[in-house]
């Protein structure tokens, strides 16, 4: 590949990645405050609308950035103004550069020219990923230290204390899975989980190291500043580090956190529950098999938005029982856009039954659907963590403690010297 083209692909898979991260940002928002609302026998956000159209409280979002956007910037007077201005920014740009080193697909093969699915293809991913996001805590320290607040100052140690607690717990969890395939690199991870276990059993990394993956789970969870690991920023605690922030500064700080959530779970997906890969299909197989498993995907946009119709309707007839105005139509709307997906869908399997896939055509369907697979479990584990936020209380500082230092930490270690055992047991039948 020249150079040319080489910063071109470059370029692309970087701007395909801050894309999905940018644009899960307000889908994981919206599952915050839906989810919560359901979970609490809530109604859950349905005011803020666009001429009468709400979208199931989609437009809330939209009316958070603008809030965010034209409200007053206040830097309050006294503050150290390089590190309180580079704080948000630093935690935002360490969100959206450790994601760099998670594959999203194989590596697509097109004649000579082979295409990493990775921003950033290296043999240390997974050092990384530990290397970069360990600097999120630079971001945290600057805000809290910066803003010359006492309140911003020990919010920011409380958080920096957490954030160093469970980075030990979270890098002596993947140990185990490291010597097991014996690659840093996370692609090779992904494809290692792509065998199958007493021949029916995928070993994703959850079957293999089953206490390694509660472990790391548990860690990234109280990396992110989640509940029931939230008290950096928790009401009833210190005021968090962001305290004397506002406006576009805050949602920095804001967004940068629904993108830990995204990286987390992009890491959580490529290590124990097996990236890209779809159990049965390896990349082989996926593309040998690419013609059935293309018609296969389409059929899919058939049915599940056949599906989805039912309830659809009966929400409009029950939308234009209650509403005279624009809100009687917001089922509809969305009707049709069912309908179009189950007639894409059609069209695309009456197309490709009469011109079935030749050339290159397997190899980018291949990715396509690996694509589409790590999109969902993405997506899935990005639902986890709201889930996990609404279900459990909050931990006292001394529990959080405890939790970390008494009892995780000792099993990280616990679970490397049973997994070194075991790895020698199986070397010595071999």
């Amino acid at each position: 590949m020249n150079p040319t083209m080489e910063w071109i692909v470059s370029a692309g898979r970087a701007a395909l990645i801050w894309l999905v991260q940018l644009q899960l940002i307000p889908i994981l928002i919206w599952f915050e405050r839906k989810v919560s609302a359901y979970m609490q026998d809530r109604t859950g956000p349905n005011r803020a609308h666009i001429l009468g159209i709400r979208l199931a409280g989609v437009i809330h979002n939209i009316a958070d950035v603008l809030k965010l956007f034209f409200k007053e910037d206040v830097t309050p007077p006294g503050v150290r103004k390089f590190y309180y201005l580079l704080a948000p920014f630093m935690a935002m740009m360490i969100a959206l550069m450790t994601f760099a080193v998670i594959p999203f697909a194989d590596t697509l093969k097109l004649g000579s020219l082979e295409i990493p699915m990775q921003v950033f293809s290296h043999n240390v991913g997974m050092l990384w990923i530990f290397a970069i996001g360990s600097f999120g805590i630079f971001g945290i320290v600057f805000a809290g230290w910066g803003a010359n607040s006492k309140f911003s100052l020990l919010g920011g140690i409380r958080s920096s204390a957490q954030l160093i607690s469970y980075e030990l717990t979270l890098s002596l969890s993947v140990i185990g899975l490291i010597m097991i395939f014996g690659t840093l690199q996370l692609n090779e991870i992904v494809r290692g989980q792509g065998g199958l276990l007493f021949g029916f059993l995928p070993m994703w990394g959850i079957v293999l190291q089953p206490l390694g993956a509660v472990l790391f789970i548990t860690s990234v969870i109280a990396e992110t500043n989640r509940n029931p690991f939230d008290l950096p920023e928790a009401e009833s605690e210190i005021v968090g580090y962001h305290v004397e922030y506002s406006s576009v500064k805050f949602a920095l700080f804001f967004m940068a956190e629904y993108v830990n959530i995204v990286v987390a779970s992009g890491v959580m997906t490529s290590l124990f529950f097996g990236g890209y890969g779809i159990p049965f299909l390896p990349t082989e197989k996926l593309i040998e098999h690419a013609q059935p498993v293309l018609l296969g995907f389409l059929a899919a946009h058939v049915i599940l938005p056949a599906i989805l119709l039912v309830p659809c309707r009966r929400w409009s007839k029950r939308l234009k029982q209650l509403y005279t105005d624009a809100r009687r139509i917001e089922a509809d709307f969305l009707s049709a856009v069912l309908v179009l997906m189950a007639l894409g869908g059609l069209g695309g399997i009456a197309f490709f039954s009469l011109n079935p896939l030749s050339g290159y055509g397997p190899n980018i369907v291949a990715a396509i659907v690996q694509f589409a697979t790590f999109s969902a479990k993405l997506t899935f584990f990005g639902f986890f963590f709201v889930w996990v936020r609404w279900t459990l209380p909050r931990f006292r500082y001394d529990q959080l403690m405890d939790l970390g230092w008494k009892l995780m930490l000792p099993l990280s270690l616990v679970n490397i010297f049973i997994t070194g055992l075991v790895l020698l047991l199986v070397d010595s039948l071999k």
